[in-house]
């Protein structure tokens, strides 16, 4: 039997049509056609994954006298990979709960530099009974208090998440029932989803006003005020973000569609690790600048800037990526 055959056999054994497992190898439908029709033959990579796709040995695939399927040490290990419609479903909910609790931490996070903002702005108006040094104290106490459970949080969904963390990082395979069910759930979500981006859209677009009216004022404490109310308003629209799209980004883990398709899973790791150096970088050189210089009335400029250069921090990063993928090729 030859290598044409075996792959066909294969496919068909798994159930997989050759749109999937063009997916599943990030190779297009015609090169797994040309592959099948005996037109064209896979190069070694392609065969080494093929083998770890379908668990079976190289020398199975090659050797034309080789008729019974010899099966890889690897093939039990591969086959665990198969995610069940209860594990599925229970990785769904986990990540239904833990998007609320992110957009949650995440929105503390962001509103934590408010108390020492106004508590600090709060001594300039006559009368009020704290002094300067209490008040900052009180004010940096509450950020802690506010941060300290944002990060528990962050914690306790990675460590939940855990026995999941393949699902988008490696290859893995869906028992039938398993598609169908996502794109059901997909389906009922989106309306919500796509509420929740455009208001989380509009709070982000209208969060500079109050800080726009505010900067006509010469009170000092209503100036600092509307600017907290900018925060808010920036943080509740980060929050519904993520509300959103932490659990879009689930259904399509599972799906295996977009970004988290095979062929764009390195990129994706490559971004994931990017992305996290990045904003613990941001985070770290707010924190640092701030308790440096207890200008918390300017630090929280670190945030937009730091947005704003994330695009472009990505698309370097994708750039990168694609031409390290090129030359390989």
């Amino acid at each position: 039997m030859i290598l044409a055959d075996k792959i066909v056999n294969l496919r068909k054994k798994n159930g997989w049509s050759q749109e999937e497992l063009a997916e599943k190898m990030g190779v297009s439908r015609q090169a797994v056609s040309k592959w099948e029709g005996a037109q064209t033959v896979p190069d070694l990579e392609k065969i080494l994954a093929l083998g770890r796709l379908f668990g079976v040995t190289t020398d199975y695939l090659l050797k034309d006298e080789l008729e019974d399927e010899e099966f890889s040490e690897d093939a039990e290990r591969a086959a665990a990979r198969r995610v069940s419609l209860e594990q599925a479903n229970e990785f769904l909910e986990l990540r239904k709960r833990a998007a609320g609790r992110i957009a949650g931490a995440v929105f503390l996070c962001v509103i934590a530099a408010i108390p020492p903002l106004l508590l600090s702005a709060a001594t300039t108006v006559p009368g009020f009974p704290l002094s300067e040094e209490l008040a900052c104290g009180i004010g940096v106490a509450a950020l802690l208090l506010l941060v300290a459970p944002a990060v528990a949080v962050f914690i306790l969904c990675g460590f939940k998440n855990a026995p999941f963390e393949f699902i988008g990082k490696e290859p893995f395979d869906t028992e039938y029932g398993v598609d169908g069910m996502v794109r059901e759930k997909q389906r009922a979500f989106r309306p919500a989803y796509v509420r929740l981006n455009i208001t989380a859209t509009c709070l982000c677009v209208l969060s500079p006003v109050p800080l726009l009216i505010g900067s006509f004022t010469e009170n000092g404490f209503v100036a600092v005020a509307s600017l907290a109310v900018t925060m808010a308003l920036a943080g509740l629209g980060a929050a519904l973000y993520i509300l959103a799209g932490v659990r879009w980004a689930s259904m399509r883990k599972l799906l295996k569609e977009g970004e988290y398709a095979p062929r764009d899973r390195r990129k994706n790791r490559v971004r994931s690790a990017v992305s996290t150096a990045y904003w613990l970088t941001a985070t770290a050189v707010y924190l640092g600048w701030s308790f440096l210089t207890e200008a918390w009335d300017v630090t929280w400029v670190v945030w937009p800037v730091a947005g704003v250069l994330f695009a472009a921090v990505m698309c370097l990063c994708d750039l990168l990526t694609e031409r390290e993928d090129a030359r390989k090729a």
